[in-house]
């Protein structure tokens, strides 16, 4: 069950409401002193632990009187009636809900500021922001319930395990009638909630890598323009401007911004933003004077952090005194003890560099004078080596004036042999010309023409002289002939040549082919023969 607000007793809907806390405030001062009593405040509980042992609990101011409400205070005062039982009296009857709101009150006024140390468990976080838990001892434990707008005040992540210090009221949880402290403020037990939330903080960055010194980067040897982010009034930025004038004169570019106190975190980020805006500013100081935890806690920012790490250009942090360590500093590519200190890192000092030219400078005059005597000597053994160098030209062109007479001899000879293969080439090339090999050619064709038409008339005459003899066979084979000796050829109905009478029937249609026509006959009478 979600919690909800109890209801509001009629004593209580007269008095004023309680004022709400103005702005943020700093842990202490937000349990320095008591608050007023919120009649129409609770909460609900969490889930109790087990082996929860009693909570020690300190009381503030003296007791005040029980407060009862109007429906059974007379009744709850009188006490019993002498000479009887109550059950045998006309005494009032609560109901449930006034006698848990009844001790709901009472228990807000008596403990309306209180504090309570133990361990935290059974922590949960609900979508709208409350925190629900208990707070237990070897011996006890007690629920407990913050609400949101206090949980936003906390400046470190509370956990189960967790030794703390919680101040607020005990209450009851009227729709379920359960005992509760509601908590207005938490700090740990032993170290304090800033050192606690930069614990926190540093161990989640660093796991996180933005701690490591792979991604840190060297700074520039001499930087166009200086950027500053820090307060324009104040110490810390004349030493800046001192200390680097002082070393070279180096432009400086300032992005004022407050750097403690109420939104001081998210005026810095935006001052590092617009700053990294100028082309030419090639590194940030972040820089801020000493002071407490809590004054330096600006530079403790996790957006902070997360904006120096994705600087485009390098950023040197120096925040407090050497002895003072925030998150920027170990975010940045640099850390310096002091603001004067980073001046000094981000400038390099002009009389230095201008000693260290003049000096480099003597240097390459006596290395360039001897490499200058070294080759110098060198060319000297390399003439003598060498010798006259006309002796040698004229060496050269007596050789030269030999390999183009050998030259002019092997070429005159080349020449003798190719022309000697060109007339061979040439022989050759006319027996093998086109023109006489068509002629030699179309020679041979007419005396093969001339043999192919005298074997073909031969050819021709003895297969004439076959084709005769064979037809004259045929001639003499051919029915036709057999018909002018008087035969004649009979065909049944079915146009098959007629050998004997079986199959045929009286009326059947038979044609009779005599050597001039055909007869279309009809049987009468079929006359077998004998012994057929």
């Amino acid at each position: 069950m979600s919690p909800r607000r109890g209801k509001t007793p009629p004593d209580a809907a007269s008095k004023p409401a309680p004022v709400e806390d103005a702005g943020q405030l700093s842990f202490d001062s937000r349990l320095a002193g008591p608050t007023q009593p919120d009649a129409a405040l609770a909460a609900g509980t969490a889930k109790p632990a087990d082996a929860a042992p009693p909570v020690h609990i300190a009381a503030a101011g003296d007791r005040p009187a029980v407060f009862q409400p109007a429906a059974g205070r007379e009744a709850l005062a009188a006490g019993p009636p002498a000479g009887g039982s109550l059950a045998a009296q006309d005494t009032r009857i609560f109901a449930v809900s006034d006698l848990v709101r009844a001790a709901r009150l009472t228990l807000e006024s008596r403990f309306s500021d209180l504090r309570v140390e133990g361990e935290v468990s059974g922590l949960k976080r609900s979508a709208n922001g409350h925190l629900y838990f208990t707070l237990k001892d070897a011996e006890a434990q007690l629920d407990c319930v913050m609400y949101a707008r206090e949980a936003a005040r906390l400046r470190f992540r509370l956990q189960d395990g967790q030794q703390v210090r919680c101040r607020g009221r005990l209450t009851i949880y009227e729709a379920r009638g359960r005992f509760q402290l509601s908590v207005h403020g938490i700090e740990p037990a032993g170290a304090g909630a800033l050192a606690l939330a930069f614990e926190q903080l540093k161990q989640k960055l660093a796991a996180e890598g933005l701690f490591d010194p792979e991604r840190k980067r060297p700074l520039p040897f001499l930087p166009r323009r200086l950027g500053v982010v820090t307060s324009a009034q104040g110490a810390v930025i004349r030493d800046i401007v001192r200390v680097a004038h002082r070393r070279f004169p180096v432009p400086i570019l300032l992005a004022p911004t407050p750097v403690q106190g109420e939104g001081a975190a998210a005026a810095i980020v935006a001052a590092l933003a617009e700053i990294v805006k100028v082309p030419d500013v090639d590194v940030v100081i972040v820089a801020r004077g000493g002071g407490s935890l809590e004054d330096l806690w600006a530079f403790n920012d996790e957006t902070l952090a997360r904006a120096i790490a994705a600087c485009p250009v390098p950023v040197i942090s120096a925040v407090g005194h050497e002895t003072d360590f925030t998150i920027a500093d170990f975010v940045a590519d640099l850390r310096a003890p002091t603001p004067s200190a980073a001046a000094e890192l981000a400038v390099p000092v002009a009389a230095d560099l201008l000693a260290e030219v003049r000096l480099l400078g003597r240097r390459m005059g006596r290395a360039l004078l001897g490499e200058t005597r070294s080759l110098r000597l060198h060319l000297e053994r390399t003439r003598s080596a060498l010798g006259d160098p006309r002796r040698l030209i004229d060496e050269r062109r007596q050789g030269l004036d030999d390999f183009v007479e050998r030259a002019a001899r092997s070429l005159h000879a080349a020449t003798a042999r190719r022309r000697a293969d060109l007339r061979a080439l040439e022989a050759r090339l006319f027996r093998s010309h086109p023109q006489r090999r068509i002629a030699d050619q179309c020679s041979a064709l007419v005396a093969v023409e001339r043999r192919l038409v005298a074997a073909g008339t031969s050819l021709l005459a003895h297969r004439r002289r076959s084709l005769e003899a064979l037809a004259g066979k045929l001639d003499a084979l051919s029915p036709l002939k057999v018909l002018d000796r008087g035969y004649s050829l009979t065909r049944g109905p079915d146009g098959q040549v007629l050998r004997s009478c079986t199959g045929l029937h009286q009326g059947d249609d038979v044609t009779v082919t005599l050597r001039d026509g055909d007869l279309l006959t009809r049987i009468e009478e079929i006359v077998a023969r004998r012994g057929s």
